[in-house]
């Protein structure tokens, strides 16, 4: 997708609020299952500053501006101390996809707010080959919109850190946990080769914002 400056600036205002709303998920959720390590190092806030990861929220989205790929990124983890869960196995999947789900919520209700103000300003026009083509506050929707789609999926593949890989950790048989967690270290060299060697996210995401543009057009 081709996108100027002050879109891809406006995804990245979106991805701002995603991640840090995505994230403060994960602690509401461990809190409510009995951990308030989250809430002890005071990360359940709506203030930017403590969640910050210096390759997720600065890093990789300034690679993606400058190489033209839409905005992705991360925010620091919520930290979370499985054991303080009431019962850590379960617990821990429902906090680990907490997060994903918070970003479909997101996404259903940006696109849902896109459609009605196209809708309602009938001079917009949407391009879905690339260019936004709309007023500015349909294309802020928009982009959050595309944002969360985007954080979604990506969070929900099965490859660790990422929230997807709390599915194969709930099904992985117990004796077998040594053996995941020794392959957790190398999940960001998964990550990083799938996104810039292989564009296998590329892959993935295209149905699903094909999807999107189709429903909101």
């Amino acid at each position: 997708m081709d996108l100027s400056l002050s879109d891809q600036l406006i995804l990245y205002g979106g991805l701002v609020i995603s991640v840090i709303l995505h994230e403060v998920s994960h602690g509401v959720v461990a809190l409510a299952f009995g951990d308030d390590t989250a809430k002890r190092a005071g990360r359940l806030t709506l203030n930017p500053i403590p969640h910050v990861d210096p390759v997720g929220s600065v890093l990789l989205p300034a690679m993606a501006v400058l190489s033209g790929y839409p905005v992705l990124g991360w925010a620091k983890p919520v930290p979370v101390n499985l054991s303080r869960l009431r019962n850590p196995r379960r617990d821990a999947l429902f906090v680990g996809l907490v997060g994903p789900f918070t970003n479909f919520t997101l996404m259903v209700g940006a696109a849902v707010g896109t459609k009605v103000l196209i809708d309602v300003n009938t001079g917009a026009g949407l391009d879905p080959t690339g260019a936004y083509g709309l007023e500015l506050i349909p294309s802020i929707f928009l982009s959050l919109a595309m944002v969360n789609l985007f954080l979604g999926v990506f969070n929900m593949l099965p490859i660790p850190p990422l929230d997807g890989s709390s599915l194969i950790e709930r099904v992985v048989p117990h004796q077998h946990l040594g053996t995941w967690h020794r392959f957790r270290p190398y999940g960001f060299l998964v990550i990083f080769a799938g996104l810039f060697l292989f564009d296998v996210f590329g892959t993935i995401i295209q149905p699903f914002q094909e999807r999107l543009f189709d429903f909101i057009v």
